[in-house]
């Protein structure tokens, strides 16, 4: 088999295996209709697949006229996927099978921020979760870990201005320990693509997700595609300027969208503005007590205007279908929205109002970690196509 004829062939397997994922259970002759293969083709790579076990046989189904055709479904158990949200307070890590179905999770606390410290609580927390993975036949192919802050291509972090790293080859020290595959990427950036996948995002082609965590992230689903900038840097909207002689912040410059419209800044507001509130008290506990208690509820109005005020700049820049907010203040949707809406409807351009929804994520804090395990999957799929080359 020439070059080509391989390079043909991998194309034509991928599209096959993609197809049987998104519209299973299908038979082969529904797939050589639906991608414009012959019958002879489908049935040979379909022969591959069985063999890999990336798919299986299931029952026949309805017949057309002749002998029911044997139907074919993914085999999402072939395989785990280990998915890590690295927050600036918390570790969250899910085990998925190959569809991203979350088997386990594990959340911690963080209290302690040098790179060693974290280094130690991830490798325990993907430890965890990997001994937990059901016997399969790849076992777990690969781990995704999204991270707060500035990402290269290849997969080395610049700057986490939040936890207070620079120039961290996190990709390198987790394969080491681990002999797998490892994908790191903003966590905006794994939130977009988990809520496209999974959440609330499926049925729009530009969307644009906003982490509202302890910081601000975003990350932009845009054509259906994941869009990353010139160097892979898009997205550090968190670092939007609002209040041009603002509070300085940790990247260095004044008046950032995040030190108004975070969770760290709720917080923050909450303790230096009311004597009844604990510098240690936590964002679930101010959403209890705000239901019986009006500064705690004018606190979280004032956030929700903050959030309103970047989330309208984002909106007239980049006229999009959806906006998802997402992270630890999505937990406060019922606090935030409407001050959001107000604010968009008072202020955004008429004409980028019209077709616009703007909603609270589907998958609550899960948007990053699903979203980066997905990314491990499909690196792993991608693999398996192109072994034969």
């Amino acid at each position: 088999m020439s070059w080509n004829q391989k390079v043909v062939k991998v194309k034509n397997k991928h599209s096959i295996l993609k197809t049987i994922i998104e519209r299973a259970p299908l038979s082969r002759a529904d797939i050589s209709q639906h991608i414009g293969l012959t019958k002879g083709t489908v049935s040979t790579i379909v022969n591959e697949l069985l063999k890999a076990n990336l798919c299986y046989e299931t029952g026949p189904g309805e017949s057309s006229g002749g002998r029911r055709p044997v139907m074919l479904l993914f085999n999402e158990r072939a395989g785990y996927s280990i998915g890590i949200d690295l927050g600036v307070n918390y570790i969250l890590g899910v085990l998925t099978d190959l569809c991203g179905t979350i088997i386990e999770e594990k959340m911690i606390t963080i209290t302690k921020k040098t790179y060693e410290d974290i280094l130690i609580l991830l490798k325990e927390v993907i430890q965890f979760l990997r001994h937990l993975a059901p016997e399969s036949p790849y076992g777990v192919v690969g781990i995704g870990i999204g991270v707060p802050g500035i990402v290269t291509k290849d997969g080395k972090i610049l700057h986490a201005p939040n936890l207070g790293w620079k120039n961290i080859s996190l990709k390198q020290d987790i394969e080491k320990d681990f002999a797998l595959p490892v994908t790191i990427d903003n966590e905006a950036n794994a939130g977009a693509y988990g809520e496209k996948r999974f959440g609330a995002g499926k049925d729009f082609e530009n969307l644009i997700y906003i982490s509202a965590g302890m910081g601000i992230g975003v990350g932009f689903m845009l054509n259906n595609e994941l869009y990353r900038g010139a160097e892979g840097f898009a997205g550090e909207m968190g670092h939007m300027i609002i209040e041009v002689n603002g509070e300085p912040c940790s990247c260095g410059s004044r008046g950032c969208w995040e030190l108004y419209a975070s969770e760290k800044a709720l917080l923050e507001q909450a303790t230096k503005d009311l004597t009844a509130v604990q510098p240690e008290q936590t964002l679930e506990e101010l959403i209890t007590q705000a239901g019986a208690n009006d500064e705690i509820k004018a606190i979280f109005k004032q956030v929700g205007e903050k959030l309103g005020i970047g989330i309208n700049n984002i909106i007239n820049s980049f006229n999009p279908q959806q906006i998802i907010i997402g992270n630890r203040l999505a937990l406060a949707e019922n606090l935030l929205l409407n001050p959001i809406l107000q604010v968009v409807e008072d202020r955004t351009l008429k004409h980028n109002q019209s077709n616009l929804q703007i909603t609270f994520s589907d998958l609550a804090s899960h948007s990053s970690a699903l979203g980066i395990s997905a990314y491990a999957i499909e690196n792993f799929i991608d693999t398996e196509m192109y072994t034969e080359l």
